[in-house]
């Protein structure tokens, strides 16, 4: 190999391969190790320092499953809280996100097969609010920072306040409506009694001619 084989346009074109994105399902969690075809893959799953990875992995497999979902969820949270931490987005948009870094720990590693169980799993554990939608699946993040509470509820108190004072205002005018109706309508006022009917009596004894 010659010393300007680094520059080659074939060598140039497999350093950006290697430095971007490739294939999720031809990278190893354990051995964090990213291949660029199938055949790659096949072949570091039989190599030497895989099969001792497994064999650790085979000891304990629920413990290595829980510890890749729980760092997986960890970081795919704090990625929504960066990105979008006040808006309803596309969990697939998020996910396309956080998947554009070439070290995050992989979703096929994890308990979820899917991104949809995993958005349901965060729903579930009022992590997020999700609700399905005919454009896929929506996520909202739900923030419970000290600060964000102390600020939801004082916001909360003030329309309480606020709502506690309309009404009392409202009682007000109401009481002041019905104050009015009765000072209206008041008992002996002479335009409202009815005149005395004719005396027929006197009328009939009068003589005629």
């Amino acid at each position: 190999m010659g010393k300007n084989d680094f520059l080659t346009p074939k060598a140039i074109a497999n350093r950006i391969k290697a430095k971007g994105l490739q294939k999720l399902k031809w990278y190893c969690q354990m051995c964090e190790k990213q291949c660029r075809d199938e055949n790659g893959f096949k072949c570091h799953c039989m190599s030497e320092s895989h099969q001792r990875q497994m064999y650790v992995f085979g000891q304990n497999p629920d413990r290595f499953v829980d510890g890749y979902s729980q760092e997986f969820e960890n970081s795919f949270l704090e990625h929504i809280k960066r990105t979008h931490r006040f808006s309803r987005v596309a969990a697939t948009v998020v996910y396309n996100e956080y998947i554009a870094d070439r070290h995050h720990i992989h979703m096929n590693s994890t308990q979820w097969a899917t991104l949809t169980e995993c958005i349901k799993y965060l729903g579930r554990t009022g992590k997020c609010k999700v609700d399905e939608t005919p454009k896929g699946w929506f996520i909202t993040f739900i923030d419970r920072e000290p600060e964000t509470l102390l600020k939801e509820s004082l916001k909360n108190k003030r329309v309480r306040s606020d709502l506690a004072e309309e009404e009392r205002h409202e009682r007000e005018i109401q009481g002041q409506i019905e104050r009015a109706e009765k000072l209206v309508v008041q008992p002996g006022v002479n335009s409202s009694s009815p005149e005395p009917p004719p005396d027929l009596t006197k009328a009939e004894s009068i003589p005629n001619g």
